[in-house]
Formats: C-alpha cells, structure tokens, sequence
C-alpha cells in the first residue's frame, strides 16, 4: 500500500469512515494529565526547562494585543475549559512552524502567522497543536523513543531560528504520521464545533506546497516537492493532508465563519516586522510567491516596500529598475514609511541614476533625520554613488 493509502486509512481509523464522524464535537474535556512515571517526569522537566528559558528569551513577541488575540482564538477553537492551561508564545521566527510541549507551553513561529489568511487558519494551527497536546501525542512518542533532539516543526521542517534557547532546540516532540493525522482531524473538529470554516485546515497546505515549488525555482532547481511520504517520514506529505483535509470537512467545508477581518487587524502592526524577516530568508521566489498571495492583486504600499526591498536585495540590473518602480509605485499610492525613499535612491544609484538616487536619500533623511544609517547615506549623497 502507498504512502497517501496509508495515510487515507489512519485518517479513517482517526476519525471514523464518514466525513459526518470525523466532524463531530470534540470528546469531553478531561484535565491535564499529570506525569507520574520518572521518565514522564523527566519529560516535563525539560519542557519547564525550555519555557523557563523561553519566557526570557528576547525572540519572544511581547505585544499585549497580540498575544491577548492569540488566545482568545484558542479559547475559541477549544473551548474555555480546555484553553485555560495553555501559554502561547509568539516567537519571531520566519518560518512556518508551531508545536506544544505536554506542560501546556504552546509556540507559535511568526513566518506561520505570516502566511496565514484568516483567523479559521490561525484556529486550524492552534487546534491541531492543541490536539496534540489533548491526545498526548507527546508522551507517547517518549516513550516509544526516549530521545531528545530537533524541534520538529508542524510542517515538518527542522529549522531552529539561531536565537532560539538552547533548551527550547534541546526539546524533542516528534509525532508518527498516524499522530499527525490524528491531530489534524480533531483540530478539524474544533474548527466546525467552533463556527470556523473547516476549508481552511486544507488550504493552508495547498499554499505551502505551491511555496516550496516557488522556492525550488527560484534557486533554479528541478521542483523536489514530494507528494508522497517516504517510508521513515513522521509527517504525512502537505499533498496528502490537503486532501485529506478537504475530503474530510465535505460539502459544507466552506460554511463557516473565516473572521479574515479580525485577523488582519490583529496582525497589521507586526505585518513589518514579519515581512522585513522573511526578506532576510534569501528565498527569492518563495518570497515572491508569498507576496503576491498577501497582495491578492491588490498590493497595497506595504507589500510595494517589501517587493521593492527583495528585488533590491537580490540586485540584478533588471531587478534593480523594478525595485525602484515598487518603490515609486509605493509612493504614489501614499506611503509615508522613509524606508521607500531610502530603497528608491539606493536602487537608482546602483543604476547609475545618480541625481535621482540623491533626491530620493536626501527625501530620506528629511523624513528620517534619526535614521541610525544617516551618516552612510549622507556620504552616497555627497559622493554619489555606492561602492
């Protein structure tokens, strides 16, 4: 049997044979388990040692009202009586990540808030890892294993940011594929019993999917996204959880509450942040992938900056005059943030645009007198060009 076959049958056996089954209510609450065994023990400890460190970790994102919407989120996705042990913490990370420790620690990596749509995938994420948690996936694979490694990333990636804690990388919650369907079931379960559209647990694999091929051709290789599992992997494919996912939530997949507004708003004072990150990745055409779907067609000044700095950043000559139209386009359209003049004149020096490129840095400086790059920029001003 393939790899999808057995992934289609663990997710029958998960949830039952009917789409009707696999999304009924929740089971009831039971509380959290204790540990009682010296090697659960042991496991806890080194989850209370991870988010000991973590809590004072400066990656962690601090801001009141986000964090504030992350949980009221959870707690809707699961329920109140469920929500009640869980700390989340927003670490600024740009990758597609998150994962719970069994003490009740839940780590939400930036890069998955940033390409989430709306606030039924943030619901989907959230509830998949707390299904996790509820199922006790994590002492089960303890006990199976006994090993401490990688974090394993719920997209299956490892791919540990470099000021993560030490203990945090130490900590090793590695789910089977039977785990993982399992999980992604029941949080397509919260996501129905909560009003949330159950469509939205699937769609966020088929972008993943499309990201990674983005990725590949962009670093000019042959596309080596692989549809199906290999026998070793602990993760079912993204091709197989989409449709899983999709076959699961049925005919009223896309009724339900998807709150896109809301999330938007939560995100938008951090959106940045998370952009400028994720620039810095040196992924070319996942980037471009990425802001071409938050642009939607409709890029507004923001997504214009950030577009402008990663061609900017990757600097070809062509790149180099379609940095400097996003700049412009940016301005156009009424961006007020320096940034965009600062990348406006760098691109038009670098093309030998030199009187341009000197206008765009001195509007710079005027709206930046601050600028903790003034002193750099005032010297291409006087002399005109950039080594």
């Amino acid at each position: 049997m393939n790899a999808w076959m057995i992934a289609a049958a663990l997710a029958g056996a998960a949830m039952g044979t009917g789409a009707s089954d696999r999304l009924a209510p929740p089971p009831p609450y039971q509380a959290a388990y204790t540990p009682t065994t010296v090697d659960e023990r042991g496991l806890w400890q080194q989850a209370d040692e991870a988010e000991r460190d973590l809590r004072d970790s400066p990656v962690v994102i601090r801001d009141a009202a986000l964090n504030a919407y992350m949980s009221r989120v959870l707690c809707r996705s699961v329920g109140e009586d469920r929500c009640r042990g869980v700390r989340i913490y927003v670490v600024r990370a740009p990758y597609f990540n998150a994962f719970m420790a069994p003490n009740g620690m839940m780590v939400v990596w930036t890069g998955t808030l940033l390409r989430l749509r709306d606030e039924a995938e943030l619901a989907a994420v959230l509830g998949h890892e707390f299904g996790h948690f509820e199922m006790r996936h994590s002492l089960a694979s303890f006990r199976q294993r006994r090993t401490i490694g990688d974090i394993i990333a719920w997209a299956g990636v490892a791919a540990p940011y470099s000021l993560l804690p030490v203990s945090l990388i130490r900590l090793h919650f590695a789910y089977s594929r039977g785990q993982e369907t399992e999980a992604d079931l029941m949080g397509l379960r919260y996501l129905k019993a909560a009003g949330y559209r159950p469509r939205a647990a699937s769609r966020i694999w088929e972008r993943i999917m499309a990201e990674e091929d983005a990725t590949a051709l962009g670093r000019k290789r042959h596309v080596t996204h692989r549809y199906s599992a290999g026998f070793f992997a602990d993760h079912p494919t993204e091709l197989t959880r989409a449709t899983y996912l999709r076959d699961a939530a049925g005919q009223d997949g896309e009724s339900g509450d998807d709150a896109r507004e809301s999330f938007q708003t939560a995100m938008q004072p951090l959106r940045a942040t998370f952009l400028a990150d994720q620039i810095k990745l040196n992924d070319f055409g996942g980037s471009e992938y990425l802001l071409g779907e938050l642009a939607s067609g409709q890029w507004t000044p923001e997504l214009l900056v950030t577009r402008g700095e990663l061609y900017r950043e990757r600097g070809n000559p062509r790149d180099l005059v379609s940095a400097a139209q996003f700049y412009q386009q940016a301005i156009d359209a009424g961006c007020t943030d320096p940034i965009a003049w600062r990348g406006l004149g760098l691109s038009l020096l670098r093309g030998q645009q030199v009187e341009a490129g000197r206008a765009a840095l001195k509007t710079y400086l005027e709206r930046a007198p601050q600028a903790s790059d003034r002193a750099a920029m005032a010297m291409l001003i006087g002399e005109g060009g950039v080594q």
